[in-house]
């Protein structure tokens, strides 16, 4: 008889269902098979002071802590499970074992672990399937292989594990020790963290500059002066001060205009990629708003209760050849209302058309990309999540398939006098895979590109200059990481290297794995190292001063981007594990010398823990010199939330809450705004425009008139200015000490 050890109480039941295995008592079981299930992670490695009691108390001189094994243990919440699972491993009806956790490297790694501490040593296969339908299954079984061609794979996931916990335990360690507050330090959070503190520090440290634009309008058509020998084409267009960009409009006003130049050009664009996990992620966030951690769920779901989707945690974007079939019938097989788009898709001889981008066999990895499975899903039991996502990975599908997009770009150049002016517009030809695209991705794109068409120009022809527009404008500053983008830098952690031969080597080294980043983010939010503004993702003050502590060699996204490549290399069997694990106590040494001979002067708040377990900073409230209460006249002292008054306990009820103004996407405000409220009145940047007076905080975003919110600067219970034409919050009666 053969045991099969599934991840999931869910897949252990479909793969019995399609082997006919019946329940019995808390397994499944056929004359053949015996069916079991972890519960996730059934074994995880000891702590240190389960290794030796000294350890339990946290102290400088045992650090570094580098066992020459990492013992395992049973997880007392699932002690039951395992007890059942090792029960039936060792069972003497037992022959040999299937392993059918999840197709992967986290998968691998539970299996091994619970086989090891089970102390088993039967012979083992390895399931390998990419979707849960029956017919996916029943092809797994029917080519089932020898666990020891896994070894590569078994390898690196206990590399990867053994690295996490001999760095994140030793440096989290001597940090703290250090500097006196819990600081977690790990193999992948901190160089993501570095991430955040990067373009918070590119934001914070940005000098906007001011410029002028000229618009003239030739009646039929616009054109915006430019520079046709200026250095840079993106920077040609603006103008360095006011006098200047007046004088150029009164040379223009009322002349004569003639087209210097008229281009046309056919443009194309190809479909999009599949997705993988990680682009999937992205796209969600763009589109759809979910966090990373929202899109993994939901698509596990999709692929292990719905068996709607292919397996979700893949590296590749691509599909092997001998899928043609089954790509097929996952086409027919859509629900009706995909039917008329995959009609849509041109086929010669009834075949669907071959391209690379969507085919190629050296560029699959353990998982083909994420594609519907041949199933016809009803999706009225879907949830409204679930049917999002779907339709995201659907319309994907099938427009991978469609014709390109297809316009006419037309560039005309307008000379008036010596001034030159330009014009761009676009005519689309053949809509193409934009057709297939979700309305709500077609909508962004379409605002940021709009273009409108230019009549029929030809050179020589003229028009009068009918008016002229001079606009102000500033440069902007990046904008703050939203999940998407981090999920890019985390899979090309070298984008930003100059080094090209270093680019090159890190393209496929990321930060963690499609199936561990967005853990990594959600981690960075709970220890309080990130804060999430809406889509954007800030470090927070703790994890800025946490990235000026550590050395480089932990925070640098492309030295841990290096170490995933060479966990690739455990897998494929091209480099040594001992190699591996020498380098990682290596860099574990040294980070434990570095915490305590290279302290810096950095002083980490006090903190609280929320409900949620989340870390929150809680600073002691501190006194703005130079500032005084608006109301009152008393000093002005700021806390971690809000900015008030010092004499909020005799009854002033100054307060201005940080976030106040984030409901209509203005800034979280900060010392440098207030200091520019209370001694000018206004406070202007690349969001809008704020304004303090009578009474009340103004926002009036960058391109409209009049305020969009109005905030009383008398205590309001926080998060709920008031909005025109909404009721406003009633106030508390009790004033929280700012």
């Amino acid at each position: 008889m053969k045991l099969i050890v599934a991840e999931k109480p869910s897949v252990a039941r479909d793969i019995a269902r399609v082997l006919q295995c019946k329940k019995s008592g808390d397994w499944y079981e056929s004359a053949d098979y015996r069916v079991t299930w972890a519960l996730g992670h059934l074994v995880t490695f000891v702590e240190p002071d389960e290794i030796d009691p000294r350890y339990k108390k946290w102290r400088k001189e045992d650090l570094p802590i580098l066992p020459g094994r990492i013992d395992t243990k049973v997880i007392p919440r699932t002690r039951a499970q395992f007890g059942l699972v090792k029960k039936l491993m060792l069972d003497k009806q037992t022959r040999s074992l299937i392993c059918a956790t999840d197709a992967g490297r986290e998968g691998e790694l539970i299996f091994r672990l619970i086989y090891e501490q089970a102390g088993c040593n039967k012979p083992v296969e390895r399931l390998w399937i990419s979707s849960l339908t029956d017919a996916a299954i029943r092809e797994g079984f029917a080519a089932l292989k020898p666990a020891k061609e896994y070894q590569g794979l078994s390898d690196s996931a206990l590399c990867r594990a053994q690295a996490d916990w001999l760095v994140g335990m030793n440096a989290s360690r001597a940090f703290t020790l250090q500097y006196g507050a819990l600081l977690s330090v790990g193999r992948v959070q901190t160089p993501t963290l570095a991430i955040l503190v990067e373009r918070g520090l590119e934001i914070r440290n940005f000098k906007p500059e001011t410029f002028f634009t000229l618009t003239a309008n030739f009646g039929d058509y616009q054109g915006q002066w430019f520079d046709p020998g200026a250095a840079e084409e993106r920077t040609a267009h603006r103008i360095s001060s006011k006098e200047e960009a007046e004088a150029i409009r009164a040379q223009v006003k009322g002349g004569t205009a003639r087209v210097d130049s008229a281009q046309t050009q056919p443009r194309r664009e190809l479909p999009p990629q599949l997705f993988d996990l990680t682009s999937l992620q992205r796209e969600a966030n763009r589109v759809l708003g979910f966090t990373a951690d929202r899109t993994l769920k939901t698509s596990q779901g999709l692929y292990e209760a719905r068996k709607a989707l292919t397996y979700p945690r893949t590296d590749s974007r691509y599909l092997p050849t001998d899928m043609i079939p089954r790509v097929n019938q996952a086409l027919a097989r859509l629900p009706d209302s995909f039917q008329q788009l995959a009609l849509g898709i041109p086929r010669q001889e009834g075949k669907l058309p071959f391209s690379r981008r969507v085919f190629d066999n050296a560029r699959v990895s353990d998982h083909h990309a994420i594609i519907p499975t041949p199933t016809t899903p009803d999706l009225s039991r879907f949830t409204a999540d679930e049917r999002a996502l779907y339709n995201l990975v659907a319309r994907r599908f099938i427009a991978a398939f469609y014709p390109p997009f297809e316009y006419e770009a037309t560039t005309v150049i307008t000379r008036v006098g010596t001034q030159a002016f330009k014009s761009q517009g676009r005519v689309v030809t053949r809509e193409g895979w934009k057709a297939v695209e979700p309305p709500a991705a077609r909508a962004r794109k379409e605002d940021g590109e709009a273009q409108a068409a230019l009549p029929a120009l030809q050179v020589g022809d003229e028009r009068q200059v009918v008016g002229t527009r001079v606009k102000q404008d500033s440069t902007k500053p990046p904008p703050p990481h939203t999940e998407a983008s981090l999920l890019a830098r985390m899979e090309r952690p070298g984008m930003q290297v100059e080094d090209e031969e270093l680019m090159e080597t890190l393209k496929k080294a990321g930060l963690g794995t499609p199936a561990t980043r967005a853990a990594i983010i959600e981690r960075l939010l709970q220890v309080g190292y990130a804060t999430r503004r809406g889509k954007a993702l800030f470090a927070t003050d703790k994890g800025e001063k946490l990235i000026t502590v550590v050395p480089e060699d932990i925070a640098s996204p492309v030295l841990t981007g290096k170490w995933e490549q060479a966990l690739e290399e455990i897998v494929q069997q091209r480099r040594d594990p001992r190699r591996f694990m020498d380098s990682i106590k290596k860099l574990t040494t040294h980070l434990v010398n570095a915490a305590f001979t290279q302290k810096k002067e950095v002083v980490f708040e006090r903190e609280l823990r929320t409900k949620s377990g989340r870390v929150r900073a809680v600073s002691a409230a501190k006194t703005l010199e130079g500032l005084s209460c608006p109301l009152c006249g008393q000093p002005l002292q700021e806390s971690d939330r809000a900015f008030g008054c010092s004499d909020w306990k005799n009854g002033c009820g100054f307060t201005l809450w940080k976030n106040a103004l984030l409901r209509a996407k203005g800034p979280f405000l900060n010392e440098p705004i207030i200091r520019l409220l209370l001694t000018t009145g206004q406070a202007r940047g690349s969001s809008g425009l704020i304004t303090l007076r009578e009474g009340q905080l103004g926002f009036t975003p960058t391109g409209q008139s009049a305020p969009t919110l109005q905030v009383p600067i008398r205590y309001q219970k926080a998060q709920r200015p008031a909005v025109p034409g909404k009721p406003a919050a009633k106030p508390r009666t009790r004033k929280p000490k700012p």
